[in-house]
């Protein structure tokens, strides 16, 4: 229990700082023991802009073949591509308590390279 504890401090110290905005939504990212899901999200308007996650329609076919890390990295460049279509190219970028390594570092780095500014 302690690491969980452990983590919603965490994204309490990190949620205090950061919102997204309509022009700057917020990218979180939430990581299970098998999946991996993010969302883009306008704090002030209140809406989930964009979702994707690896139980997505888009990559449901793909991820046998791949690890963990490598299905995060299509996460984010499928969040990317949809942020893009919807005119998103900023974002804010909410880790949500988890450590900056691993799955959540290659979904960042997939998402930065699929073009979106962060």
């Amino acid at each position: 229990m302690a690491k969980l504890e452990g983590r919603e401090r965490r994204k309490a110290r990190i949620r205090k700082r950061i919102s997204g905005t309509a022009e700057r939504p917020r990218l979180s990212v939430f990581r299970s023991a098998r999946h991996i899901y993010a969302q883009v999200v306008d704090d002030t308007g209140g809406g989930t802009l964009a979702a994707a996650s690896t139980l997505s329609p888009d990559l449901r076919g793909t991820l046998e073949a791949d690890d963990k890390t490598g299905a995060a990295k299509k996460v984010g460049a499928l969040i990317a591509k949809m942020c893009l279509e919807r005119k998103v190219e900023k974002v804010v970028f909410d880790r949500n308590g988890f450590l900056y390594h691993g799955r959540i570092k290659a979904l960042a780095e997939a998402a930065r390279e699929a073009g979106l500014s962060f």
